[in-house]
Order: structure tokens, then C-alpha cells, then sequence
């Protein structure tokens, strides 16, 4: 893949000024980049690789757009591929998967902020987990009943079917109409079939380089496409200490800062990417930023990470690849969004087939301001949002709740059958729970 992105661009590889790589969940090797460099045959005076996080890919290409436009580097490539679905074949076959240099001993998890350990105690650190959380608190925001929540989910999500079905690269090609999409629940509400698919096999490559080295490569003008003006911005790291768990003030932020440098609106969008590895994430940006869900641009030019395919961190690489040859093939402006961990950071970048704008940086725009995060409370309190978690056998296991509590907000797990049933059958957010704790876990019960 980095070779193909490299001969798109006219650059022999061992040009490389600066190779950045995406960080990989499926194999921990010794030193990623300089791997990569040496089977590309690149000796490249810059490498980076990055932490865990949907932002990731952009954080990359951000940083080195400003490199080489302060004339510290001419080109780089930004790359990142994952092996999860092979990884998955080999560990269900009960075989040692058959790949090179592993890092010995294993480095850290590559997350910037480990969770807390109130939502460790609690075993509720899975997006999976904490992704329906923000969402039956905005549903109950909304005024949406449960059942009105989930048709309106399938409204906008199939459409996206529709995109991957066109999409050579996409990991899930078969269009979907919303009746179709309703298979098993994983973290209710949500179910198997509208949540990012994580195990694929999949790579995608950026490169990047100086309008300078452009024209020395020849390459026309047509074929280029300008990154106009991007930024970042921060919710809370942790989902229970934000003020209003089903809304975004930093993707509003993002957003604004992100057309403002780039000297364009949304409705100059020719197309859109909004990052959708969960439906909630899609609700946020769309309220955020005044966009209807189901616009006719679309929210996707891949298919979205559900059906086209959500590769760990990677995925803005080939939402960003795409959106390039999008540009190439027919000009205009396009926007692409990224989230990373529990819709804690954002990015927003406008690509364009004309140059101009101002780059922006890395600095975040916003930072959320946390509510207290209680570890141990007992007494009464309401719930704030909630989930029901299920096993592959689509059985409900567990509660997540996130409660307001005097003096801030606490977690707590749902563990009676019977309350499990209740709480998908009707809307508990806003409803009273008393909670008991051993210091460490907090049960609730109603």
C-alpha cells in the first residue's frame, strides 16, 4: 500500500523524507517504522508512531502538513494496516500466528490516558460499553421513545450499506434497507449489525509533499488535493464527567475552527465523512454542527466503519484516501471528521481540489470541563444514561449506568435478570435507582 501511494504520487520511496505509521493492534512488533522503512528500502531522517485513537491518522497528517509548510520537510507518508480478521482465524484455529519481529518484552498499551479506575472496577472501559451510554442520554433528550430511537438509527445507517456496496475496498459490501438492520444486541441499544467492524484485514497510505516537490515530480495539477484547514478539540476523557453526556461541545469547536481556517462553510461540502464507528457518533456531529442525517451528500464516502470497515485506529486514512480520489475525479471540498477513545477527541479537516486556507495545528480548540466523578456512593440516585451489555450468544449480561449523585456524578452495574429485561423495555434515564457499594463497585437496583 505504501508503495502504491508513493508511485500515485510520482516519489520513488527512498525519497521519503519522514514515514509515520499508525499505531497497530494486531502485532506488537519491535520498532514498526523502521520496518516498514527498511522493506521499503527508504532511510527516511524522520519517523513517528503514533498512539492509540480514531484522531490518530489526522493528528499524523496534521503535524506533517505543518513540516513540510514550514519547510522542515518536503514529503511523508502516513500509513497504518491491520491483520485483525487473520489474527481472529489463526486464535480460532488454536494457531500461533505466524508473524515477524515481535516486540520483546510486549511495550505498554499505546493509549495516552489509561480509564479510570472507578470505570475499571466497573469493567466498563469497552466502547461498546460506553458509546450507547451517550446515546440513550441524548434519546432521552431528544424526546425519542426507545422504539423511535432505533427506526431512525436504521434511517440513517442504511444509506451507508449503499456507499460500502459500491466501495471495491469496503469489508462488508451487501446494501442493507433499515428493516435489514436489526441483528443481535451487543451493547444495547445498539446491535451487531450498526457498530464498528473491527476485525478486517485492511491498509490504506497518505502521502504528502510540497507543491515545490510536486511540480519537480510532475505531477499535474488535477491530481492534487490540498488539505485547507483542520483542527482538534477535546470532551472529557471520561464519559460520566461530562456535563451533558448526549451532546458534543468540542465537535462544535472542532468544527468551526476547521471552516474558519480553511476559508469555507459546510454547505461548500461536496462531500462528507463523518467518523461513525458508533450511531451516536454520527447524532453528536450532525446536532453539533447542523447537518441532517440523512443529507443528501451522505455521511460517508467509504461506507462508514460498520460496512466499509473500521480498522483500530486507521480508519480516517481511508476515509481520507477516498475522499482524495473523490476530489481528484470530480474537484470541489470535502470534510473529513475523526474520533478517538470514548468520543473524547475530534478532528475536523477540510480537503479541497484548490489550494488556499490556513493549515491549523494540533492545539486544541476546546477542552471539556469535567463534572466529579464519584469511585464509591451509596444512597439515591438518577440515571443519566445507560446500557445493557450482551455476550455473542445475544444474552444480556450486564447493566453500565452512569448516575447524577450529589457532588457529581458515579458508575454503577445492573447485575438481577430481571432488572436487565426492564431496563430495555422502558426508559430509565431520568428514572430514581438506589445504589449500594463495597467502596469499590456500585451495584444498582430500582
Amino acid at each position: 500500500m505504501a508503495r502504491e501511494a508513493a508511485s500515485d504520487a510520482r516519489l520513488p520511496v527512498g525519497r521519503l523524507d519522514s514515514i509515520q505509521l499508525v499505531w497497530t493492534d494486531s502485532w506488537q512488533y519491535d520498532a514498526p517504522v523502521g520496518r516498514l522503512a527498511e522493506r521499503l528500502g527508504a532511510t527516511p531522517r524522520h519517523q513517528v508512531y503514533s498512539k492509540v485513537g480514531g484522531t490518530a491518522p489526522q493528528l499524523l497528517i496534521g503535524a506533517a502538513a505543518a513540516s513540510i509548510a514550514a519547510g522542515e520537510l518536503d514529503c511523508a507518508l502516513v500509513a497504518g494496516a491491520e491483520a485483525l480478521a487473520t489474527r481472529r482465524a489463526h486464535r480460532k484455529a488454536g494457531e500461533h500466528v505466524p508473524w515477524s519481529h515481535a516486540a520483546d518484552p510486549k511495550p505498554p498499551y499505546g493509549w495516552e490516558r489509561p480509564p479510570h479506575p472507578s470505570a475499571l472496577a466497573h469493567g466498563l472501559f469497552l466502547p461498546v460499553h460506553t458509546y450507547p451510554i451517550m446515546e440513550t442520554a441524548r434519546r432521552a433528550a431528544a424526546g425519542l421513545t426507545i422504539e423511535e430511537e432505533m427506526r431512525e438509527r436504521a434511517r440513517i445507517m442504511a444509506p451507508m450499506t449503499e456507499v460500502a456496496a459500491a466501495n471495491p475496498y469496503a469489508w462488508r459490501r451487501t446494501a442493507r434497507t433499515p428493516d435489514e438492520l436489526g441483528d443481535r444486541f451487543v451493547g444495547w441499544p445498539y446491535t451487531r449489525d450498526t457498530v464498528a467492524v473491527l476485525e478486517v484485514d485492511q491498509a490504506a497510505a497518505v502521502i504528502l509533499a510540497s507543491s515545490e516537490l510536486a511540480d519537480r515530480l510532475g505531477v499535474p495539477p488535477d491530481r492534487r488535493v490540498y488539505l485547507r484547514g483542520w483542527a482538534y478539540a477535546e470532551d472529557t476523557w471520561e464519559v460520566a464527567t461530562r456535563p451533558a453526556l448526549g451532546s458534543s461541545p468540542a465537535i462544535a469547536q472542532a468544527a468551526e475552527a476547521a471552516f474558519e481556517r480553511a476559508g469555507l462553510g459546510l454547505e461548500e461540502m461536496h462531500a462528507l465523512d463523518l467518523y461513525s464507528c458508533f450511531a451516536i457518533a454520527l447524532r453528536q456531529a450532525c446536532d453539533a454542527i447542523g447537518l441532517d442525517p440523512l443529507d443528501p451528500r451522505g455521511l460517508t464516502v467509504t461506507g462508514g466503519l460498520p460496512y466499509a470497515g473500521g480498522p483500530a485506529s486507521d480508519y480516517v486514512l481511508h476515509s481520507t484516501a477516498t475522499m482524495a480520489g473523490l476530489l481528484r475525479a470530480q474537484s470541489g471540498h470535502g470534510l473529513v471528521t475523526g474520533v478517538g477513545m470514548h468520543l473524547t477527541k475530534h478532528t475536523y479537516a477540510v480537503w479541497s481540489s484548490e489550494p488556499g486556507g490556513r493549515l491549523g495545528d494540533a492545539g486544541p480548540v476546546h477542552v471539556g470541563k469535567e463534572v466529579a466523578l464519584l469511585s464509591s456512593y451509596e444512597g439515591v440516585g438518577v440515571v443519566a444514561g445507560y446500557t445493557v451489555a450482551h455476550g455473542r450468544d445475544g444474552v444480556a449480561e450486564k447493566g453500565f449506568l452512569v448516575v447524577d449523585v450529589p457532588g457529581g456524578r458515579a458508575y454503577a452495574v445492573v447485575e438481577e435478570p430481571g432488572l436487565l429485561v426492564e431496563a430495555k423495555g422502558r426508559e430509565l434515564v431520568g428514572e430514581e435507582v438506589r445504589v449500594s457499594s463495597d467502596g469499590k463497585l456500585n451495584v444498582a437496583v430500582w
